[in-house]
């Protein structure tokens, strides 16, 4: 099984690299579910990707619920724990499955994977 590490490194809005990032977890997971394994580690703004109870105007694309997908269907997530901070979110609550990490374990998960995407 190959291991895809995607970093996010943009807000979840604004660009539309945090939206292209999950289209590719969500192919991965759809059409070579059996031989990916997906880790997806949010850096810099990226970190307010994580949070809960986004609203977007209908017919745009809600980067919480295609995250809140992807978790579902096995991808494990890591939010920078230092960014978190410095952008004073570290204590707020994180969409369910999204977990509060550090460069120590982006470090490993970049050696461990396969491949590394960065958006």
């Amino acid at each position: 099984m190959q291991k895809v590490l995607i970093i996010i490194n943009d807000a979840p809005y604004g660009s539309e690299k945090a939206y292209n990032a999950l289209r590719m977890a969500m192919t991965l997971q759809k059409e070579h579910h059996q031989e990916t394994e997906i880790k997806i580690f949010l850096l810099a703004d990226a970190v307010f990707c994580g949070l809960p109870n986004q609203e977007t105007p209908g017919g745009f694309y809600n980067i919480e619920r295609m995250l809140t997908s992807v978790i579902r269907k096995g991808a494990e997530v890591k939010s920078c724990g230092g960014c978190s901070k410095a952008r004073g979110i570290a204590s707020l609550p994180f969409i369910e499955g999204v977990k509060l990490s550090n460069m120590k374990e982006f470090a490993q998960w970049t050696v461990e994977c396969d491949k590394v995407l960065n958006f």
